[in-house]
Parts: structure tokens; C-alpha cells; sequence
């Protein structure tokens, strides 16, 4: 009689009856490789065993890739979506007040920011009425302004698009809620020829909610449409 331990006869006849359920079973097939390692002896190397081992490691790189490529197409198509209904909401206002107004309300909670703010370079009184009305969401400061905002006095041309994290966020842009913002997403806006320019700052209090490394597409495409919309108003 054989010394081996037989298998019941209703797990024999499990098997018989769906052998692809152990193929297909990744533990189970490592258990029955090793199993027969271990019948031949330490003295035999199984180069079929290891190529299969190569095999699988590259498969699950290949699957992790997979998996983090399907996660960014659902992030962007997300990201998409939301900007797609946040100028939806920015187009809807006939006057430009309410325009101002709909920036750090709707669309803010659209685009899941802490504050917005449109930054204008104007030489004209920034204690006027209507400047002090759109506070909230409304700065007006001196030519040359933005330049060195953006650039933070550094020099060169600053970006369209420029993604950050604050240590300690400007009070003159964002006013009270200065303290909680820990970063920021500054979109340049070009308000047409013979027009000083303009800024529009999404301000975040999670400091991971605007990084360098993050793309720019989306906002960019966001700020092209903005900057449009106030050429139209300022006509």
C-alpha cells in the first residue's frame, strides 16, 4: 500500500470534474510547483520553474501598470467632467455682477476649491463701490503686479497655468481666508489688446489639492474659456 495520504474522494472528484479551476487558481498552482520541487530533491534545478516565476513577476508589473493607467483615465475623465460643468455654470449669468458672484459659489464648489479670486491690474481707485461690493471675489492692484506674484520677484515670464503649495498664502488675494489656503492653482488671463492683464487664483486648503507635478490641460482650457467671457463683459 502507498504511504502517500490519498485525497477524499469528493475533493478527487471536485477536481476531476473542474480541472481549469486549478489551473486558473494562482495559490493553488504555486503550492502544487513547490510541492514538486520538493519531490525531485534539492540537487535538480527547475529552469522551467524559474522561467515561470520571471513570468509571473512581469505579469503582475504589467497588471499594477494596468490597474494605475485605468485609475488616471477615470481621474482625467472626472477631472474633465467636473470642468466641463463649471463653465456651464459660469455662462449661465446675463449680468456681470451676478458673473463675480457665481465664481466664488458655484463654481467653486464645482471645482471643489476653498476660494476664488479675480485678480485685475487697473490704475484706477480700488476703493470704488463696486470694487468693495465683489471684495469676496474681486482684488484690484497696481500694473506689474501679477508678474511679480507669479514669478515671486524671481524674473522671466511666468506661466499661464502656475500650480503650488503655500506656506503662507496672500492675504491681499484672498483676504481673511488667507490663513486656511496651503495652495494654489494661479490661471493668467490675457483680457485683449490694450487691456492690462488679469489672474484668476483657486485657492485650496488641502496642500495636495494643487502640486507642480499635477498636468495643467484641463485648468489651462478652464482659463482660456474664462479669459473669453471677460473679454466679452469688459466690451
Amino acid at each position: 500500500m502507498s504511504s502517500r495520504p490519498k485525497l477524499e474522494d469528493t475533493l478527487r472528484e471536485k477536481i476531476l470534474a473542474a480541472p481549469d479551476a486549478v489551473l486558473e487558481d494562482k495559490d493553488l498552482m504555486n503550492a502544487l510547483v513547490a510541492a514538486n520541487e520538493r519531490a525531485m530533491g534539492g540537487n535538480i534545478i527547475d529552469l522551467r520553474g524559474i522561467a515561470m516565476e520571471r513570468l509571473e513577476a512581469r505579469l503582475d508589473r504589467l497588471e499594477d501598470t494596468h490597474r494605475s493607467v485605468i485609475a488616471a483615465a477615470y481621474e482625467n475623465l472626472a477631472g474633465t467632467n467636473q470642468i466641463h460643468r463649471a463653465i456651464l455654470r459660469m455662462l449661465e449669468p446675463v449680468e456681470f455682477e451676478g458673473f463675480l458672484k457665481d465664481l466664488g459659489s458655484d463654481v467653486a464648489e464645482i471645482l471643489r476649491v476653498d476660494a476664488i479670486t479675480l485678480v485685475l491690474e487697473t490704475v484706477q481707485d480700488a476703493e470704488e463701490p463696486a470694487v468693495k461690493r465683489l471684495g469676496d471675489v474681486l482684488c484690484v492692484a497696481e500694473p506689474g503686479f501679477l508678474r511679480s506674484y507669479l514669478t515671486r520677484d524671481r524674473g522671466g515670464e511666468p506661466r499661464q497655468v502656475t500650480l503650488r503649495q503655500l506656506g503662507d498664502a496672500s492675504r491681499r488675494i484672498y483676504g481673511e481666508r488667507a490663513d486656511w489656503i496651503r495652495s494654489e492653482a494661479c490661471l493668467l488671463l490675457d483680457l485683449g489688446e490694450g487691456r492690462l492683464p488679469g489672474m484668476l487664483a483657486l485657492g485650496a486648503e488641502d496642500p495636495h489639492h494643487f502640486t507642480p507635478q499635477q498636468g495643467t490641460d484641463l485648468l489651462g482650457f478652464f482659463g482660456g474659456v474664462f479669459e473669453r467671457s471677460m473679454r466679452h463683459w469688459l466690451k
